[in-house]
C-alpha cells in the first residue's frame, strides 16, 4: 500500500509521522471486485436480458401476423410492430440492469441529459423521422402505388420511418429522406397508368374505320381495363400522316407487356386492312429549270 511520509517540527523538536494514504482504485479494480462480489446478479441479469429478447422476437412476430390478418397498411403494421419489439426490449434492459445492482435513477437522468445533446446533433434524422410519421398516418400515397415528386417517379416499395424507397422498371431504387417529401408537391398515380400509344395513318385513310380498328385491338386485349374506358382520338395533324392516340388503362404490371401486345397487334391488323401507316419522306420539285452549260 503506497505511503507519504510527513515532517512536522515542535519547539525545534523535530517529530516524523507515518502517515497512510490509501490511493483510489483503478476502473478494473472496481471491475474485478464487482464480479466478486455480485456475480450471481450478473447471471441473473444476463438471463433476464436473453430472455427479453426472446419474447420480443415472439411478440414481434405474433404481432405481425395479427395485423396482416386485418390488412393494415405495410408502413403502419411495421411502425407498431417495432415500437412493441423495442418497447419490450427497453423494458428488460431496463430490469437486466437493476437487477446487477446498477443504479436505475441515476442511469436515467444521465440519459436524459445526454438525449438533450443527441437531440441537437441529430436534428436532420429527428426530421426525417416525424415526417416519416406524417406520411404513414395521413398517407398520401401508399406501397405500390406509382408517384412522382422531386422530379422522380417510381412505384413506392417501403416507406420507413426515415426514407421512402422508388423501384424503377430497370430495377433500381430511388431512396428520398421523408422531410424532402413532406410540404412538396406530389403526383399520385395510383396502381393504374394510362398508356399513349400514337398511331400514324395516310391522310387518304378511313379515319371511322381506322377508329374502330384500334377499337376492336383494345377490347381483345385483357390487359386494357374495360373501366376507365380507353380512349381512342384524333391527336393531330403531321406532315405525312394523320395520327390518332390510343389511351388504353392498364396496371402497373402490365405497363411493358401491354406496350408491347398492342403495338404488334396495331401493325398486324392494319397491315391485314391495308391501312397504310406511312414513314416521313418529302418530295422537291423544279419547276421552270433553267439549263446549265456544260463545264469541261
Amino acid at each position: 500500500m503506497p505511503t507519504n511520509l510527513i515532517t512536522t517540527g515542535t519547539n525545534g523538536a523535530t517529530e516524523t509521522a507515518l502517515v497512510l494514504t490509501q490511493q483510489p482504485a483503478s476502473f478494473i479494480d472496481r471491475v474485478i471486485n464487482y464480479l466478486q462480489h455480485n456475480s450471481d446478479k450478473l447471471l441473473g441479469g444476463i438471463f433476464i436480458l436473453i430472455i427479453g429478447i426472446v419474447i420480443s422476437r415472439s411478440i414481434a412476430k405474433v404481432m405481425n401476423r395479427a395485423l396482416e390478418r386485418r390488412l393494415l397498411d405495410p408502413p403502419l403494421r411495421m411502425l407498431l410492430v417495432r415500437l412493441a419489439r423495442y418497447g419490450t426490449l427497453t423494458l428488460a434492459l431496463v430490469i437486466a440492469l437493476e437487477t446487477c445492482g446498477f443504479p436505475m435513477t441515476a442511469f436515467i437522468a444521465g440519459m436524459s441529459v445526454a438525449g438533450v445533446g443527441v437531440g441537437i446533433a441529430m436534428q436532420g434524422l429527428l426530421s426525417n423521422i416525424i415526417a416519416g410519421l406524417t406520411i404513414i398516418f395521413t398517407k398520401p400515397f401508399r406501397v405500390g402505388e406509382y408517384i412522382g415528386i422531386l422530379n422522380c417517379n417510381g412505384v413506392v416499395g417501403s416507406i420507413e420511418l426515415t426514407t421512402t424507397t422508388l423501384l424503377k422498371p430497370d430495377k433500381s431504387r430511388i431512396v428520398i429522406p421523408n422531410q424532402k417529401i413532406i410540404g412538396e408537391i406530389l403526383q399520385n398515380y395510383g396502381v393504374v397508368r394510362q398508356m399513349n400509344l400514337s398511331v400514324g395513318v395516310g391522310y387518304s385513310t378511313d379515319l371511322g374505320r381506322a377508329q374502330a380498328l384500334l377499337r376492336e385491338i383494345l377490347g381483345a386485349n385483357k390487359r386494357v381495363l374495360v373501366d376507365p374506358a380507353p380512349g381512342v382520338v384524333v391527336s393531330g395533324l403531321g406532315d405525312s400522316s394523320i395520327n390518332i392516340s390510343v389511351l388504353p388503362f392498364v396496371k402497373l404490371e402490365d405497363m411493358g407487356a401491354a406496350q408491347n401486345e398492342l403495338t404488334q397487334a396495331i401493325v398486324e391488323k392494319f397491315r391485314a386492312a391495308n391501312i397504310e401507316i406511312p414513314f416521313p419522306q418529302r418530295e422537291i420539285r423544279v419547276l421552270n429549270p433553267e439549263p446549265q452549260p456544260i463545264r469541261k
